[in-house]
């Protein structure tokens, strides 16, 4: 399961969900995101670099894993 990473007071953490600027930064839109099982916060409005690099990886594993099985 992929999880996006927040700041807060207490420093770094999980988040609930990747916002929708990280998500269009990675090539998805909200719907695929959700079709594809990534969790999505609507309410976050930051975007970090560290979580686009997790998408595109995990887009390309998923898509690497397709690739193997057909």
């Amino acid at each position: 399961m992929i999880k996006a990473v927040v700041y807060g007071k207490r420093g770094r953490r999980f988040g609930k969900g990747f916002s929708r600027e990280e998500l269009k930064a990675a090539g998805l839109s909200v719907k695929e995101a959700l079709a594809l099982k990534i969790p999505v916060d609507v309410r976050r409005r930051t975007k970090h670099d560290e979580n686009i690099k997790a998408l595109k990886l995990y887009l390309n594993q998923a898509s690497e894993k397709l690739k193997r099985s057909n």
